[in-house]
């Protein structure tokens, strides 16, 4: 519940001189990290427990967040990933049958500050002119010119690995009953999802540099027994479990920052069908010999548009990304741009030459977002037949 009988203690500062103040909620603490913003409508909790987001205070478009309250089943990880979070009206009440907690308490349990109360329009405007933009959020009392100066002292994104933050430990397999990764429906009722149908399993070595579980969940059920080993893990650990082809997850971070995860992948890409998604598209980007930039203000959503240059066909998809593959270093390496984006035609999607790898921009499990692109799994697992077929013959 809110609790507005206190002043407007909370404070969120941005490099570039500007303050805004508002109510704290979540937890006490001050924090630093990159504003950006999310225009999604719905899907606060996935984008809380998105490993993608941290080091980030996020801004969120939606006026009024909270409203259907937080579960477990909703998280992307094992818990928030963000470093703050920041709305325009946290929901006094939670109204949802899958509700297990309200969002407050939820920001409290895990460490995370968050305020309410600012001009979250005036936030995404600043971000949007200026870039993303190093902050401060604090909810301990910290004057303005305090919370200023930490944001200016931080040290940005750019040459930072934070994927050994959020990787795995030690490598799992995912799910191996199938349980967890099972089509959503309500029992009791007629709803149903059409679960794909496979009869051939192929196993799947997945590296996690900050992977979102509807990734796996998505792999799973796609016909894909999913070995998950952590970012730092070798080509011959890879090729030890003896798999059929190779995944390379999402992640936080400056993609340029992981030699050691363009070293893995340029070792396996001759040997397997490799498939990557967005920090995973980067890697491989930079596997090849190619390079990527810092964009301005990053595309993070539910209503990214995307163009296929082969099929001609438009998708909108779910996005989290502050870099972007450059276009015409990919070509020089052999590889084929299939995909842009077409609010800024940064490169969306790409394929490697005469070699069964290709990799997108963005989310195809979405979770929160469109299902248009959901086919790519099934594409997938597609081209690992066939590669395997043709090796076999």
């Amino acid at each position: 519940m809110k609790n507005h009988s206190n002043q407007r203690n909370a404070v969120l500062a941005l490099e570039d001189g500007s303050v805004f103040r508002g109510f704290p909620f979540g937890a006490s603490a001050t924090i630093e990290g990159e504003a950006v913003f999310n225009t999604a409508m719905t899907g606060y909790q996935e984008t809380l427990t998105d490993p993608s987001y941290f080091g980030q205070i996020v801004t969120m478009t939606s006026p009024q967040i909270g409203n259907y309250g937080v579960n477990e089943e909703d998280e992307e990880s094992d818990g928030p990933k963000v470093a703050g979070f920041v709305i325009r009206e946290l929901s006094p009440v939670v109204s949802n049958w899958r509700a297990t907690g309200s969002l407050d308490d939820y920001l409290k349990k895990n460490g995370i500050p968050g305020i309410e109360g600012v001009d979250t329009r005036a936030i995404t405007k600043r971000i949007r002119v200026h870039g993303a933009l190093k902050a401060c959020l604090s909810t301990e009392g910290h004057s303005d010119e305090e919370a200023l100066a930490r944001a200016r002292e931080w040290g940005g994104i750019v040459g930072k690995d934070f994927v050994k933050e959020v990787t795995c430990k030690d490598s799992f397999t995912w799910d191996s009953s199938g349980e967890e990764s099972r089509m959503f429906t309500v029992n009791g009722t007629d709803l149903k999802m059409n679960k794909p149908d496979f009869s051939e399993t192929h196993r799947l070595v997945a590296f996690d540099y900050g992977a979102k579980r509807a990734i796996y969940k998505n792999l799973r059920r796609h016909g894909f027994e999913v070995i998950v080993l952590p970012a730092d893990a070798s080509a011959e650990e890879a090729r030890s479990h003896e798999p059929d082809a190779i995944f390379l997850s999402n992640g936080p971070g400056d993609p340029s920052a992981l030699d050691y995860a363009h070293q893995t992948v340029r070792e396996l890409m001759p040997d397997y069908p490799v498939f990557g998604i967005c920090l995973g598209h980067q890697i491989l980007t930079h596997a090849i010999g190619a390079s990527t930039y810092k964009l301005k203000f990053g595309h993070r959503g539910a209503n990214q548009p995307v163009k296929n240059v082969e099929s001609e066909k438009v998708s909108i998809t779910s996005q989290n990304h502050g870099f972007a593959s450059d276009k015409e270093k990919l070509e020089e390496m052999g590889a084929i741009v299939t995909e842009y984006n077409l609010n800024d035609q940064t490169v969306s999607g790409m394929r490697v030459k005469d070699l069964p790898v290709f990799s997108v921009q963005y989310h195809p499990e979405a979770s929160p977002g469109p299902n248009d692109a959901n086919h790519l799994f099934r594409a997938f697992h597609d081209l690992v037949t066939k590669t395997k077929r043709d090796t076999v013959s």
